[in-house]
């Protein structure tokens, strides 16, 4: 029997967590704007009951980009995780069974003999990367918002409606769009 892969999340307080994960087999799943505003639903509830801060986010057509301040000393970084990936995954699969849509077969795998699952993230936990001081934050911060650029999808990043950019473009007090997911920024003082 296959290994599933671990990952040991390493926490000090004070430290940012960036977290990436992918659709299934890496397919450009996440292209729907209505199913970006379910997963941008799905993370602020995530956040607000596993106490995690949006810091800056990205979602590409095939994976998304999270970096996130744990509020807890001792965060569940699994329960989290988990809060955002099975709901969505849930809440996409009844999409797909509504409409009889052939996605829906083809994001159906065989687990082991005679049991199914629908998969719409890749197995396993992702990856995560602490980050701790201002210029490892910021450069992170800049890193994902400029990952739509860098893969051809806009020109500019704050071009791209689906990350944080325009909230760091923007000063205080930031509007915030209702399609996105909540972004809290940086830690109060990380910059000054």
């Amino acid at each position: 029997m296959a290994r599933r892969k671990k990952i040991r999340h390493h926490h000090e307080p004070g430290h940012l967590h960036e977290f990436t994960f992918s659709c299934y087999q890496r397919r450009a799943l996440l292209t729907d704007d209505s199913w970006r505003e379910k997963l941008s639903r799905t993370l602020d509830e995530a956040g607000r009951v596993e106490q995690f801060d949006l810091v800056a986010f990205v979602f590409m057509p095939e994976h998304i980009h999270l970096l996130v301040n744990p509020r807890l000393v001792e965060p569940e970084f699994g329960r989290y995780l988990a809060r955002i990936k099975q709901p969505f995954s849930k809440e996409i699969k009844e999409v797909l069974v509504r409409s009889s849509s052939p996605l829906l077969e083809e994001l159906t795998v065989w687990e082991r003999p005679g049991k199914t699952c629908f998969r719409y993230w890749q197995e396993g936990p992702g990856f995560d990367r602490n980050f701790f001081t201002p210029k490892a934050i910021s450069g992170a911060i800049d890193y994902i918002h400029h990952n739509p650029v860098r893969r051809g999808l806009c020109e500019k990043a704050v071009d791209w409606k689906w990350s944080s950019a325009r909230y760091y473009l923007l000063e205080p007090p930031r509007q915030q769009c209702p399609e996105l997911p909540f972004v809290h920024g940086p830690p109060l003082g990380i910059f000054d």
